[in-house]
């Protein structure tokens, strides 16, 4: 552990979930965890205990991108670790293909068509996903987000050739959506095994993320927004290249202060710990020590995300990993100038810089 992890705790200590198993972290709450193909390589995944409509089974939250090998993994959860009941829905925080890939397939009962059931998540994140799905680019791939990135400073041919070609990389991960949703909204209290879950929506790290909190029980779900181990990615893409999503994640963050500091936090990666609220200082902080290096680099001479790049992630970055790089050195960027402390320019050779 770091010395920032040292000041969280962590209760269930180095226990995982084996793939296709079920660990349970508070009453009615089980833990899954499958493995992603990145450099961050796995997500957490939540059962919850429920009852719809007089009928009992359960409530999946989120779901791991299309591979085989999550699908092996559900298949193995639905045969053993429901004992014997169906998904009555499915809760999605957010559009990422972690969260999303494979929504459809499990609302309609995997391989064995088990069930038919909705799926829940916020119109934000239901539309961008279902754009993203059709096949029109992504944030990660495709000729619009090699020329953005080309704009903020990426000079390597190769790899803007590499983004460039890109162009099926979010499909491939989330191969369908369904065609119908139920809508989830900021406030929204959802009857979830006889609790009420609040809904707690956030912004920066993607449109209108859904994170889950249970006051009876004191349990977090929180998806992306609140993480252990490492900062969530905010990042200024292509689709909105003007935009702030900086300054709405640490405004986001502040909903999350006013919960209990014995919370049992519930996040996508890294493992279920407590200390909410000493967890928020420690994003804050890092993200003003991350804004005082860019500030300070931007008082010596213009600077591109690119640039900014190797003063925020030292070590070396596939393609992939510097895609999110540059969207959240951008990121640190737009805070400061739409602030007005730096002023944009576009340069001659067609590159956006930075300066004070």
């Amino acid at each position: 552990m770091n010395a920032l992890e040292h000041q969280l705790d962590y209760p269930f200590r180095d226990t995982l979930p084996e793939p296709g198993q079920a660990f349970e972290v508070a009453p009615g709450v089980r833990w899954l965890r499958m493995p992603l193909p990145f450099a961050l390589d796995h997500i957490n995944l939540w059962l919850l205990r429920d009852e719809i409509d007089g009928k009992a089974g359960w409530t999946v939250v989120d779901c791991g991108v299309a591979s085989d090998t999550i699908k092996t993994n559900w298949e193995t959860v639905f045969d053993t670790a429901l004992e014997g009941l169906p998904v009555l829905r499915v809760i999605v925080t957010h559009c990422h293909p972690d969260h999303l890939g494979l929504a459809d397939w499990i609302c309609t009962g995997g391989e064995q068509k088990r069930w038919d059931v909705r799926l829940w998540i916020s119109l934000g994140e239901y539309m961008l996903g279902r754009v993203m799905a059709a096949g029109d680019g992504s944030n990660a791939g495709g000729e619009r987000a090699a020329a953005h990135f080309a704009r903020h400073g990426l000079t390597d041919e190769a790899s803007i050739d590499t983004l460039r070609n890109r162009t099926s990389y979010y499909s491939n991960l989330v191969p369908s959506m369904p065609a119908q949703y139920r809508r989830m909204r900021e406030g929204d209290g959802i009857a979830i095994g006889g609790r009420t879950w609040r809904v707690v929506t956030g912004f920066g790290h993607s449109p209108e993320h859904c994170a889950l909190h249970c006051e009876e029980t004191g349990v977090l779900i929180s998806g992306d927004m609140v993480l252990p181990r490492i900062s969530t990615n905010v990042s200024v893409f292509d689709i909105e290249p003007e935009g702030n999503p900086l300054a709405l994640y640490l405004e986001s963050l502040g909903r999350y202060e006013t919960m209990a500091p014995d919370t049992l936090v519930l996040p996508s990666h890294g493992k279920p710990f407590r200390g909410v609220r000493t967890r928020i200082g420690q994003l804050r902080d890092h993200h003003d020590a991350r804004l005082a290096e860019v500030r300070a680099a931007c008082a010596e001479k213009p600077y591109s995300a690119a640039d900014i790049v190797p003063l925020m992630f030292k070590r070396q970055l596939d393609i992939h990993q510097l895609t999110f790089a540059m969207g959240e050195a951008l990121a640190h960027l737009h805070v400061l100038w739409l602030k007005g402390e730096l002023k944009r320019q576009f340069d001659s050779d067609g590159v956006i810089r930075f300066t004070a």
